[in-house]
Formats: C-alpha cells, structure tokens, sequence
C-alpha cells in the first residue's frame, strides 16, 4: 500500500507540470514572403511584378508542397536595411514565415540575410546584386538567383574589348554599388588588353548629367560605361544620346540594365547599345510562355530576368520543401536546394554551387533599331551566349567560407 500511495503520489505531482506544457505548433501553410521595393525606384524591375511570379510559381507547383497550401505574401522594404531587417523578424517570429525572397537593394539584402541565418530560415535573393552575398558575407541560409556585379561588369568588358572597344572612360554614380562595378570591369578590361582612360562621378540621383558626358566626351574613349543604375541610369543614357556621343564614335554601354530601362528610354536612344542578362523573355518557348502568362496580370508588361529570377528561386525551393516534408530548417532546405540541380521551364537546366551562386546561362544582347522591332517589349537580339566558365566569378576567389579549401 506504501508503495501504491507513493506511485500514486509521484503522478499526481506530475499532472500539473504535463497540463502546462504546450502542445506542439501545428503548421497551416509553406510561407513564402516576397520582401521588395514596392512604390520605389526598384518597383519596375522586381516589386509588385516579383509577387505576380511567385504566385505564378505557387500556382504551376499545384499550390501545395509537403502537403501544405503554399501562401505567397509581400512586404515593401523601402530601400531601409532597418525596415527590411524589422519585417523580417516579424515574418520569421510572429507570421510563420519560411523563406523570403526577391530583395532589391543589396544592402537590404545583406541585412535581411543574417536575419535568416539567425532565425535559421531561407533567404532567396533575386534581385539585389552585390557579389559579397556569394563572397565573404556568403550564408548557409541564402542563394544567390540575380547576376551580380562581378558578372555584370566583366562579361560586357570581355565581350566588347574582343569587339575593338580598346580604351574606356567610366560614368559611375558615387556609392558602393558604383565603384564596385567601375572597379570590376576596369580589372576586366584591362586584363582583355584594353585601357582605361579615366572616370568621372556623380552623386545618387543626379539629373543634369552636362558636366559629366563633357568629360566622356573630351576622354576620345571608344567606350563609355556607364556604373549606375534605375533612374540614373536612364537620365545619363538619354542625355548621352542628345550629346551625340554614338554619332561621334563613342559606344555607350550601361552595365546595370533592365528590360525595363530600355522600355522607358525608348529604341531611338538606346539603339546598339550592349546589355547583359540571364534572362529575356523572347529567348524560346518556355520564356515566351512565361512572358505571355505574366503580361495578362501585369497589363501587357513582359517580366525582367529579376522577376523571372523569383518564379525559378520558389519553385526550386518548393521542390526541395516537398523532399524533406515539413522542415523548417532554412540550412537543411538551402543544402537540399544546392544538391538538386535546377530545371525550370523559364531558365531550364541549372545548378547551385556551395558559395549560393545559382549558376544559368548568360548571354549578350543588342538593343534593337527601331525598324528592327515588331512591339514595345521586342527590344533585344542575342548576339552571344556566354561560355559558364566566363560568366560568374571562380568560386575559389570569392573569399566564402563556406567552399571547400582548393575550391
């Protein structure tokens, strides 16, 4: 009986305690939150088009994965690493957010990803360029979809010194995002044989670009990059065409340029002028599928490779989400992702390297003349797909912890 009432005893005074625990948190739904520019100057080239192809990708993947709804929701960072950061926590925290994706804006980028590694959840950059999120400050949470500044200034620099364009004069507008790019295809061109003659600055938002053409213009350089991007972009390219820089011999190429940028400029300005990209939404038939499909929900507007970026980044991620079930270990979903090769019927046949790069084609477009073109988004022909090898910088010379000794 002593011991019946001691075992008796040892339970009753296990009761409480079991009937406060918790019970285990059910998940309703594979959340995916879409964190971009939504009103601002990266609205065009990702904003509210990037949440239109993650439903698109959503919906292509049946709209369940791991036997979960998959729920697309959006947020708009502002271009603040600070308000980019404090909505990925409460994603991540509160609203059972499981990856987070596009993130124009590298800074945004960079601050948002060490929320995710933190929070050990996903980060799927689309959209934001710095090579330091496959470089030093790469993360075993995030991937890497956009073609970032170590492409963008060296592919173009090759392709146009093999061209004749021996001697180059930069425009660069005068942040960190400027001077890497101004620095990376200096490098570039001057290891393909060509020289550099000398750059000028801007400030971030410039309008009156007079001073500064005056100077491309008085370099003789056959070449003027222009290292910016957006709206300074198109002010500087438009001005250069009313200075007559490509009547006078000087080819102008911008090594941050987006479909839509061509658009807004107009063919008549933007003519010959050279463009790098992974993505082109006339390349075959299952970009053209992509292009068509996400024109009727955007009002006739074809999508940029950055929103085409995002369709590829959450499909992939829904399928390594299906293989290990319900997980939400972002380091065990991103390990899976760089296993499993990329295929999509918008890029095709890909891979993910240890550093996060996501590994496509790129190639070289030319702008279209205007009697070249059948329609307002029909601006570019492919003159070149670049070989891998030549396209994304050597995974041993980005500095990522992540890669293994000898690369």
């Amino acid at each position: 009986m002593r011991r019946a009432f001691l075992i008796m005893a040892l339970l009753a005074a296990g009761l409480p305690a079991a009937a406060q625990t918790p019970p285990a948190t059910r998940r309703e739904a594979i959340r995916i939150g879409i964190m971009s520019d939504l009103s601002g100057s990266f609205a065009d080239v990702a904003g509210p088009g990037s949440v239109v192809a993650a439903q698109l990708a959503a919906q292509d993947f049946g709209g369940r994965a791991a036997g979960l709804p998959v729920q697309i929701i959006s947020g708009d960072h502002q271009n603040k690493a600070d308000t980019g950061s404090a909505i990925a926590r409460r994603w991540f925290d509160t609203d059972g957010v499981d990856a987070i994706v596009d993130l124009p804006n590298s800074a945004v980028a960079l601050a948002v990803g060490e929320v995710a590694r933190n929070a050990n959840r996903v980060a799927l950059v689309t959209a934001a360029v710095s090579s330091r999120l496959s470089g030093d400050l790469c993360s075993p949470n995030t991937i890497h979809y956009s073609l970032d500044t170590w492409s963008m200034s060296n592919v173009p620099s090759r392709a146009l010194v093999q061209q004749g364009g021996n001697s180059w004069f930069y425009v660069t507008a005068d942040y960190a995002f400027g001077h890497d790019l101004e620095k990376q295809s200096g490098e570039a061109v001057t290891r393909a044989g060509g020289r550099v003659l000398g750059s000028v600055r801007h400030p971030l938002g410039t309008t009156d670009f007079s001073s500064v053409l005056l100077q491309a213009q008085a370099s003789r350089a056959s070449v003027v990059a222009l290292s910016n991007s957006q709206a300074d972009f198109i002010n500087s390219m438009k001005q250069a065409s009313e200075f007559g820089l490509s009547r006078r011999g000087q080819r102008v190429v911008g090594l941050a340029v987006y479909i839509s940028d061509i658009v807004s400029l107009g063919l008549e300005a933007t003519q010959d002028a050279v463009v790098v990209g992974n993505w082109y939404w006339d390349l075959n038939e299952g970009s053209r599928s992509f292009g068509r499909r996400f024109a009727e929900r955007m009002g006739g507007r074809m999508p940029t490779d950055l929103q085409a970026n995002v369709y590829a980044a959450v499909t992939h991620y829904l399928k390594a989400v299906e293989a290990l079930g319900q997980s939400t270990d972002g380091r065990a979903v991103v390990a899976r992702m760089k296993a499993t090769p990329t295929d999509d019927t918008v890029f095709g046949r890909g891979e993910i390297r240890a550093d996060g790069r996501r590994i496509s084609p790129v190639y070289v477009f030319q702008v279209k003349k205007p009697a070249e073109s059948s329609g307002r988004y029909d601006v570019y022909r492919l003159t070149r797909e670049v070989p891998v090898e030549d396209s994304y910088r050597p995974v041993a010379q980005g500095g990522c912890p992540l890669v293994p000794r000898g690369g």
